[in-house]
């Protein structure tokens, strides 16, 4: 049992040592690390700027409508029922809007040379939280024309929902804008991946290169990695040095001091 019990804190110790190696040869190799990083970010950062092209969007807020209101003396009035029926409408009101004639309708309308599928691409649509509003969202790549075909579907999906679902209605909230700002792509965010890849590509091949090594380097190596003793070490001739024998090693040759 103590045998066995030596053997596996030998073997804990061994992989300790070659973990803080590991770290030490990464250490002494930081600035390979850190050179591959900022090439790799300034591939990813010109990339991003100037081969991809930017993408805009603009967006409309629409209320779902499904007439459970009622008016009186004492005001507006909305039944919870209404209210849960208005949400579970949204999801029809996207589904409506999605389809083949609703957005070539769309794109007759907006003036814009783009196909049902092409449009369809474009758009996205999701609820506001737990309300009955939803936005509807269009992404292209001039900011003009996401606000357009935005405003455009807003014109249409009242006419579309009323003719297809009685009783039912959307009405506009908040009508699109035209946004410069670029929703796509993300120029910070992709330099500092690029330098993320870079240094850890770095740093993996550091890694390998570590153990394919088998060079010795001095006693201290063999001692941590292998646990063996040295019994012998041979002078380096290739210096200028005074051994301990009275010799001075010239050119690799040894010759008497006198």
């Amino acid at each position: 049992m103590d045998e066995m019990k030596n053997k596996n804190s030998l073997h804990e110790e061994d992989n300790s040592i070659d973990i803080l190696q590991i770290l030490s040869a990464l250490w002494r190799k930081a600035w390979i690390i850190i050179v591959a990083g900022v090439v790799t970010a300034a591939l990813f950062f010109g990339y991003t700027n100037f081969m991809v092209t930017p993408m805009y969007s603009s967006s409309v807020l629409l209320y779902v409508n499904n007439g459970a209101v009622t008016v009186g003396n004492g005001g507006v009035s909305i039944s919870a029922s209404g209210l849960s029926v208005a949400r579970s409408l949204v999801e029809t009101y996207i589904g409506i809007l999605n389809t083949r004639t609703t957005l070539e309708k769309v794109a007759e309308e907006a003036g814009v040379d783009y196909s049902y599928g092409q449009i369809q691409s474009m758009i996205s649509a999701e609820p506001v939280g737990e309300t009955e509003i939803f936005r509807i969202k269009v992404t292209t790549t001039d900011p003009r024309v996401a606000a357009k075909i935005a405003n455009t579907i807003a014109d249409i999906l009242p006419d579309r929902v009323a003719e297809i679902i009685d009783g039912c209605s959307v009405r506009v909230v908040d009508r699109a804008v035209v946004s410069n700002n670029k929703v796509s792509p993300n120029v910070t965010k992709n330099t500092a991946l690029g330098f993320l890849i870079g240094a850890m590509i770095a740093a993996v091949i550091i890694v390998i290169a570590f153990f394919l090594d088998d060079t010795i380097y001095s006693e201290d190596y063999i001692l941590q990695t292998y646990n063996i003793p040295v019994l012998a070490k041979i002078p380096n001739l290739l210096t200028e040095e005074k051994d301990g024998y009275g010799y001075t090693e010239h050119y690799g040759a040894p010759t008497e001091r006198k």
